[in-house]
């Protein structure tokens, strides 16, 4: 009854909530630059000018290129880049990504803006479906449904109600929890053992949004740790950086507690079926063995992919040989602390919580 009613509160929201609703906020800049794709015909090295009247002169190539896409195709494209770096990576036919400004003087209206990565990306995507549906078969197909239908969210209500100047925590409310009945329902169905997971997901995802919420206002976190986050400041100035972070935050923790609660969930029908005379309180017992064996796993993955992703900033840190105590308070590294260490309390109190749902419903059907 209780999922039920948080499904309709959200339906709710997602109605009041939907970006079409209103207008997004306008920008005070305005990009007047066009993405083009190119493929390299010429690499031609040349010297640099010196930079702010340096005497030095770095090396530099002189690129050609043939666009193929945009309102310029079939055009021959020219632009300077530094010989070392990016420019020592290209390679006579490469497809890449130009920037094309049609108002800049003709030596300056194309510059490289990056590689082209359509096709292998394709490719890995295609190898992952295949990976998943081979091992996972019919359920595997319905749990990539369930990631189509996540990033279908995200699209078309998540980042439209964002930009738009809609409240970040109301977004982000409605958000988690129709993608966790999304996920779980589409991935393993509208059974009991769904909705019991279901659950002590939507309940550890409300306790990580609020101590989300709460450390990021106790360490002043402003959500500028990023250039991205300037940029989007200066572009959409309505949006609200630090529920930004927040909506982060709760999304982002809500994959690994899908995987926490279901695993519980399974556990707990399963100790029943094979002992059906155990008791509320030793099912809650088994399951929490289990669970802290999981937990300890995962918690550990979760802090090391962020410390992944975080890599070259921490390697920056570590260059400056500035004091620990500084590296963790600074802004940009607090914003993952904060980010990790809420994730894995939503995750660890998912545990005990979804193991005495799961407990509680598998005594009550018995009885019944």
């Amino acid at each position: 009854m209780a999922v039920t009613l948080v499904g309709i509160a959200a339906l709710v929201g997602l109605a009041v909530l939907w970006p079409g609703r209103a207008q997004p906020g306008e920008s005070d800049f305005e990009l007047r630059v066009e993405l083009v794709k190119a493929r390299v015909v010429a690499i031609d090295p040349e010297t640099c000018a010196g930079i702010g009247g340096s005497t030095d002169a770095p090396a530099c190539v002189r690129v050609t290129a043939e666009v193929t896409s945009g309102t310029t195709k079939g055009e021959v494209a020219r632009f300077q880049m530094v010989g070392g770096g990016i420019g020592a990576s290209l390679s006579l036919g490469d497809r890449i990504v130009l920037s094309h400004a049609p108002e800049a003087p003709p030596q300056q209206r194309y510059q490289f803006s990056d590689f082209e990565r359509d096709r292998p990306l394709v490719l890995l995507a295609v190898l992952f479906a295949l990976a998943v549906v081979a091992l996972g078969r019919w359920k595997g197909l319905r749990a990539l449904l369930g990631v189509a239908a996540s990033v279908v969210a995200l699209v078309t209500f998540v980042l439209p109600a964002l930009l738009g100047g809609s409240d970040a925590l109301a977004v982000v409310v409605v958000a988690a929890a129709l993608l966790a009945f999304v996920a779980l329902y589409v991935t393993h169905g509208v059974t009991d053992t769904t909705t019991v997971a279901l659950a002590g997901t939507l309940a550890s995802l409300a306790l990580t949004g609020l101590l989300g919420w709460l450390f990021v206002r106790l360490t002043q976190l402003t959500g500028f740790a990023s250039e991205e986050s300037g940029f989007l400041r200066a572009t959409s100035g309505d949006i609200d950086l630090r529920g930004v972070l927040l909506a982060g935050i709760v999304i982002g923790s809500l994959g690994v507690l899908d995987d926490v609660t279901v695993t519980q969930v399974s556990t707990v029908s399963q100790v029943h079926s094979a002992d059906p005379a155990l008791g509320r309180g030793e099912l809650y017992r088994r399951g929490l063995e289990v669970g802290r064996d999981h937990i300890a796993s995962t918690v550990n993955t979760l802090v090391l992919a962020y410390a992944g992703s975080s890599l070259p900033l921490l390697l920056l840190f570590t260059q400056t040989a500035r004091p620990v105590r500084d590296v963790l308070t600074g802004e940009v590294v607090a914003t993952e602390v904060v980010r990790t260490l809420v994730g894995s309390i939503g995750l660890v109190a998912s545990v005990p919580l979804t193991t005495w749902l799961a407990a509680w419903a598998v005594t009550t059907r018995r009885r019944e």
